[in-house]
């Protein structure tokens, strides 16, 4: 059973930085693809990154070169590092994993498992 638990979440201020950590579990065999996600109130769910067991790389574009993904292979951890952060960033963030090799697309129907989120708010 693939469970995901994201940590790292808080309040900055805008220009601040966060790191995000998603710790997965019942992922075996690198095969599973994980990614972020953000929703911020009354928006839709956005892909916000996504790297597959080698690492390699698919960013949103709304990233704007402020977001670095990373991850541990030997932990099963996945890390978003978000700096020069801005208020428009301020959402719920998710992590979610597939084994889809349609991971690329970075959209939420492609990613069978979900954390249940980890809220980021930046202020003026």
């Amino acid at each position: 059973q693939v469970q995901l638990v994201e940590s790292g979440g808080g309040s900055v201020q805008s220009g601040g930085s966060l790191r995000l950590s998603c710790a997965a579990s019942g992922i075996t065999g690198g095969t599973y693809k994980l990614a972020w996600f953000r929703q911020a109130p009354g928006k839709e769910r956005e892909g916000v990154a996504a790297i597959d067991y080698d690492g390699e790389t698919k960013y949103a574009t709304s990233t704007k070169g402020r977001f670095t993904l990373s991850q541990d292979n030997a932990k099963n951890t996945l890390y978003l590092q978000m700096n020069n952060l801005a208020p428009d960033y301020t959402a719920m963030y998710y992590c979610a994993a597939t084994t889809s090799l349609n991971w690329l697309l970075l959209r939420p129907w492609v990613f069978d498992y979900w954390g249940q989120g980890t809220q980021v708010t930046v202020s003026e």
